[in-house]
């Protein structure tokens, strides 16, 4: 028993069979019993700290003091980083969906492009619109707007909601403030400013090709028409917003509000490269170029631009606010389990061990961890999940290279492109999208599942491109 102990404790053999034990207990509870993502992390990193023959001390603490134990440094290690953040992203596209901005920007882009080029000016607002909102807002937010164009194109809805979808899939899955990116960050130690750049470099050209180019084609040999009873949907929303008197806001007042906190985070990206370290105009930059700080201005705003100037009250900021926040609670947790997740693999050996068997194949890290984290999202549909998990998987192997910012961005981009990578009917988003548009299960494989697929190809691809190229 002391030998098989000591090999699983401290050989790499032992250490990489007790890591492929413990995610696949953590696959079994999530898929085959329905265990919730979180708790399935908690279960799978205790089993793993304590199979390693770490310390109840050490991962639990002590009845008088458990601050500094795994288990609580873990969840507030990454939590620490991304609540405010998350949190403040959400509370701003709560703001930008109540007041009207979005259907204003895709109108807008609909009446600039016309009727030929809407799947076009359908992509490029949820592209837009996607950065501040989530991924499944943003599809019922315009889902009417969708409705409408694809009955007056009369030509298959495929055509209109595919590049709706990727673009807000693209925003979701690349960039900041969303949880994917802000959490690769986190663990990977990177600048937020430096993910933005290199989301937009290998996010842009990933849209293109799979929401431009890829809709196209299949939209012109799968033919679905816009369903009843969702255009039946889209003209009771148009009648209630046109008996309520509704007032859009201003289009430049929306793109002020989207672009500000990118605009102030880039700064202070920028800044610290090119201005003197302890000058003034540095610490300016820093400081209002914080994410936090840049949020919360732009959340401020939104409050008076969007809604205080409009007529709205308070109480109706104060309850929209309350109603935006409280979905993100799962979402946190399963973060906060990641983080935990991924400090036992670092503290027990096991991250190292791994580090050094991948090393040894001779893949690059950022390959690594884009093969990582596509298996992890294939497996059990949940992106957010795969990053986790694949960030605590990859940081060991950072330690002894010696990665500049924009590497690591990259590295970052990797994780989030596999994330994304062959949705099917075990990723919540499959069904969001099949339910809203009216796209059988076997078309919702060809189209969509491909779509992502092409999204996570490219942007891992255009990653890989970069790598070789940024010192």
């Amino acid at each position: 028993m002391d030998t098989f102990l000591h090999w699983l404790q401290h050989e790499t053999s032992g250490l990489l069979t007790l890591c492929a034990v413990g995610i696949a207990v953590l696959l079994l509870m999530i898929i085959k019993f329905r265990i919730e993502p979180f708790i399935a992390l908690i279960v799978s990193g205790l089993l793993i700290a304590l199979a390693a023959g770490l310390s109840v001390q050490e991962i639990v603490g002590t009845a008088q003091k458990s601050s500094e134990s795994l288990l609580e440094g873990g969840f507030a290690g990454i939590l620490g980083h991304i609540t405010a953040i998350v949190g403040l992203g959400t509370i701003l596209g709560s703001m930008l969906e109540a007041s009207g901005g979005a259907q204003l920007l895709t109108r807008k882009l609909l009446a600039a492009f016309g009727e030929r080029r809407a799947p076009l000016a359908m992509g490029l607002s949820g592209l837009v619109f996607g950065i501040p909102v989530f991924f499944d807002i943003g599809i019922f937010v315009l889902a009417p707007l969708v409705y409408v164009v694809a009955r007056q194109g009369k030509r298959s809805i495929l055509l209109y909601c595919l590049p709706l979808v990727a673009g807000l899939s693209m925003t979701h899955a690349f960039l900041p403030p969303h949880p994917g990116p802000v959490v690769a960050a986190g663990l990977l130690g990177v600048d937020l400013g430096w993910v933005i750049l290199m989301g937009f470099a290998c996010g842009i050209p990933a849209f293109i090709a799979s929401g431009l180019l890829y809709p196209v084609w299949i939209g012109n040999r799968i033919y679905l028409p816009v369903p009843e009873d969702m255009l039946a949907a889209a003209d009771a929303v148009a009648e209630k917003n046109a008996a309520e008197g509704r007032r859009d806001p201003g289009l430049g007042t929306v793109a002020f509000i989207i672009g500000l906190p990118m605009v102030l985070i880039l700064g202070a990206t920028f800044g610290s490269i090119t201005l003197p370290k302890g000058s003034i105009a540095l610490n300016v930059l820093t400081f209002f170029g914080n994410p936090t700080v840049a949020l919360t201005i732009a959340v401020l705003l939104s409050f008076w631009l969007l809604g205080t100037r409009r007529g709205m009250t308070g109480k109706e900021i104060s309850e929209l606010t309350g109603s935006a926040l409280r979905p993100l609670g799962m979402i946190l947790l399963v973060i906060g389990a990641g983080g935990f997740f991924g400090k036992v693999l670092a503290e027990t050996g096991v991250g190292e061990a791994l580090a050094g068997s991948l090393q040894s194949t001779g893949l690059p890290v950022l390959v690594s961890a884009y093969v990582i984290s596509s298996g992890l999202r294939i497996a059990q549909g949940s992106a957010t999940v795969a990053i986790v998990t694949t960030g605590g998987i990859i940081a060991p192997l950072l330690h002894a290279g010696d990665y500049s910012q924009a590497q690591l961005a990259l590295i970052a981009v990797a994780i989030a492109a596999g994330s994304i990578i062959a949705s099917h009917v075990n990723d919540g988003g499959f069904w969001i999208i099949s339910r809203y548009f009216g796209i059988p299960v076997k078309d919702m494989l060809k189209s969509w599942t491909v779509l992502e697929t092409i999204l996570s190809v490219v942007g891992f691809a255009m990653a890989a491109l970069l790598s070789a190229l940024v010192p």
